[in-house]
């Protein structure tokens, strides 16, 4: 099978070719203006696919399709926004030669318009699929699954890459180039538009029992989605599609500009876009993972319901996924499945299955919550579906919103230096001890639970209740004057409790002098195990205890 990558060696084609490499009968023509970006990625490639460059502007498709007979033709170039009066080029070409066509377009106006080939491609035997990425494809496979329990009303999404992805210059360019420029979408079931990047929102990526990303900054983008998800939704009325890149400052610039731009009518902002490529490549820092969510809400047998979706990418497995579905659909055809004749957006490309098996053996993490019942335990709210998967003892102490107390023994060890003794003396953490009768009691009220911690004698207690805004999806514990913000994650059947952020009488304090220390609650011959350990970065050891528990 031979396919042709118009911009091969860009980020997408790369990744794309990198993902296909254990295929060994598969050739690979990297194409692209520059030949030797061409040939410098064949000379690195490693894998089993046959590789070799080839200089090729796209206005000259046609030739390259006759002499060269491919039998797919993929378009990783762009940007689709910028393709002129006459954006349809490589299209026509494949259509003419009978060439089958996949592209990574992320232009709404670009998708959208293709169905106007689909009797030249039916005529020609060919299928031609446009918007082969995570917008669309991804996002109508998570919204026909939702689909099948609801009647959607309005969806809400957004990709949050990492700051170490690296963006491509020709994605840059697409962004910046419709920043503050009329961005057309649905809105009480009528086509409107709004302001590219000038609208925004946050929003907590958090995969039920995973370590979820921090609270991120939305801002609307021009996708596919946005214009053809709504027609496979006869209830849909309402669609909002962002992208959440860090840093935030410079985020929050971008949206500053795109107001500007709108407000004074001043020209495009594309001039710029180098200038921010350069700079978000630059500032590279913070946690080396991505994400994507969709929201949606709708009608449940009559009644208001919400259901969401969340991905999760840790370190290099997530830039790939916006390459995954060509690589889905390359994978099927060499198995013989193929897309039936015709033109379109590749909406109904593939199924929320085929991504699972995409994802397997990667650090892709993905699934569905609902809406926070508000008379939920505390831990149900957070953790959602998860919260099944505790060991019996655990989800005991948790699945309650009654007056409980449970009693064991205890191991505490506290901090030797004379700042974790003072923060020891003002907390009313317990003295070191080998063996010490504990006692905890739990007191729910309304949207909160009082815990009461006591060793031999010796109490001290804390107030845990569900995060809001920057804090969603996370368990606020406020010790007196202190709240530190936990993740609980679900870790090889423990439960994990990680701090995110804290702060005094509600003004944030310095994530570098954050609180640490591993801690988890777990079963231990069917008993109830904690093992809580509070350390300070430059201090050590505040203090640490551990021991089992019975319910009384």
């Amino acid at each position: 099978m031979k396919v042709l990558i118009l911009g091969g060696y860009g980020v997408f084609g790369g990744r794309l070719a990198e993902l296909l490499s254990d295929i060994d009968e598969i050739e690979l023509i990297i194409c692209g203006r520059n030949m030797s970006r061409a040939t410098e990625f064949c000379a690195t490639y490693r894998g089993k696919a046959a590789v070799r460059p080839l200089r090729l502007d796209r206005a000259e498709i046609a030739r390259a399709l006759e002499t060269e007979r491919p039998d797919l033709v993929v378009d990783a170039s762009g940007p689709f926004q910028n393709y002129g009066d006459a954006p349809y080029g490589v299209i026509k070409a494949c259509i003419a030669s009978g060439t089958d066509y996949l592209d990574f377009a992320d232009a709404a106006d670009f998708v959208f318009g293709v169905p106007q080939f689909n009797a030249d491609a039916e005529a020609a035997g060919v299928f031609v699929l446009s918007g082969v990425s995570s917008f669309p494809v991804l996002t109508a496979a998570v919204l026909r699954e939702m689909a099948k329990t609801m009647d959607i009303a309005s969806v809400k999404g957004g990709i949050a890459p990492s700051p170490f992805a690296g963006i491509g210059l020709n994605v840059m360019r697409a962004v910046v180039g419709y920043a503050g420029a009329p961005v057309k979408l649905y809105r009480k079931g009528v086509q409107t538009s709004a302001t590219g990047l000038a609208e925004s929102m946050r929003y907590t990526i958090a995969v039920p029992g995973r370590l979820p990303l921090r609270n991120i900054r939305f801002s609307l983008v021009d996708v596919p989605d946005l214009q053809v998800i709504p027609p496979e939704h006869e209830t849909l009325q309402d669609i909002w599609m962002g992208a959440g890149p860090v840093p935030e400052f410079l985020h929050r610039i971008l949206n500053l500009l795109a107001r500007a731009r709108a407000a004074l009518a001043l020209p495009s902002l594309a001039p710029l876009s180098g200038l921010f490529y350069r700079v978000l490549n630059l500032m590279k820092f913070g946690e080396h993972r991505g994400g994507m969510f969709v929201l949606a809400k709708g009608l449940r047998e009559g009644k208001q319901t919400e259901q969401s979706w969340h991905l999760l990418a840790e370190g290099d497995d997530g830039p790939y996924i916006p390459s995954m579905a060509i690589e889905a659909i390359i994978r099927k055809l060499l198995n013989g499945i193929r897309p039936h004749a015709g033109a379109r957006p590749a909406t109904r490309a593939l199924d929320l299955a085929d991504y699972d098996e995409l994802f397997a053996g990667r650090s892709i993490y993905a699934g569905f919550r609902s809406a926070k019942s508000e008379g939920a335990p505390i831990y149900k709210q957070v953790l959602g579906p998860s919260f099944e998967t505790l060991s019996a003892p655990v989800k005991a102490l948790h699945d309650s919103t009654r007056l409980r107390e449970w009693r064991g023994h205890a191991e505490v060890i506290r901090g030797k230096s004379r700042i974790a003794r003072a923060i020891c003396q003002i907390m009313g953490f317990p003295d070191t001890a080998v063996e010490v009768p504990v006692s905890v009691v739990l007191s729910p009220k309304e949207h909160s639970e009082t815990w009461k911690r006591t060793f031999g004698g010796k109490s001290f207690s804390s107030v845990q209740k569900c995060g809001t805004g920057k804090n969603d999806l996370l368990m606020l514990e406020r010790f007196g004057v202190i709240t530190v913000a936990l993740a609980l994650v679900i870790d090889g059947g423990r439960l994990c409790f990680v701090a995110r952020s804290w702060s005094l009488l509600g003004i944030p304090l310095p994530r570098l002098l954050l609180p640490n220390g591993q801690s988890f609650e777990t079963q231990h011959e069917g008993r109830f195990r904690f093992d809580v350990e509070i350390a300070l970065p430059g201090v050590g050891s505040i203090v640490a205890y551990k021991g089992m528990m019975e319910p009384v």
